[in-house]
């Protein structure tokens, strides 16, 4: 039997996971748990700070921090809810906007780059595999814990 965590410690240094930064943009270096944040704030409508911290599995404490370093840099707002002054909505900058956008494209050029070295049936096994993936890690009892 293949040995299966082999395949994911092999593909997550591909995908430089363990890299102290993900990305570059305008000369200032982004760390992934930084990257993930500008995503996911761009993606979801003016959520709050915990809804994000949630959706990527962090401790509101640790995520806090890194929102802290996110408004320093410039990227991204913090305000209290009118009707709950003890629950902040997060949006981006302008500034945080354009970072995020060049983020999503370069990941979108690298993966476009991956998936050309496959035929149209292995990218969509692939990505179907993916799916499947994704969908047993929601269920299961063990994965995807707040990092503490």
């Amino acid at each position: 039997m293949e040995n299966i965590r082999s395949l994911f410690q092999v593909m997550t240094r591909r995908f430089g996971l363990l890299n102290k930064n993900c990305c570059s943009v305008g000369g200032i270096e982004l760390s992934l748990i930084h990257s993930h944040i500008l995503y996911e704030i761009e993606r979801q409508n003016q959520p709050s700070m915990q809804q994000i911290a949630d959706t990527l599995s962090i401790d509101i404490t640790t995520f806090s921090r890194q929102i802290q370093n996110l408004i320093k840099m410039g990227f991204v707002r913090k305000r209290p809810m009118p009707e709950d002054k003890r629950v902040y909505i997060l949006s981006l900058t302008t500034e945080g906007k354009f970072v995020a956008t060049a983020i999503d494209t370069e990941m979108n050029q690298y993966l476009n780059e991956v998936f050309s070295h496959m035929n149209e049936f292995e990218r969509e096994t692939v990505i179907r595999s993916i799916k499947l993936l994704n969908e047993a890690m929601s269920k299961s009892s063990v994965c995807c814990k707040p990092i503490r």
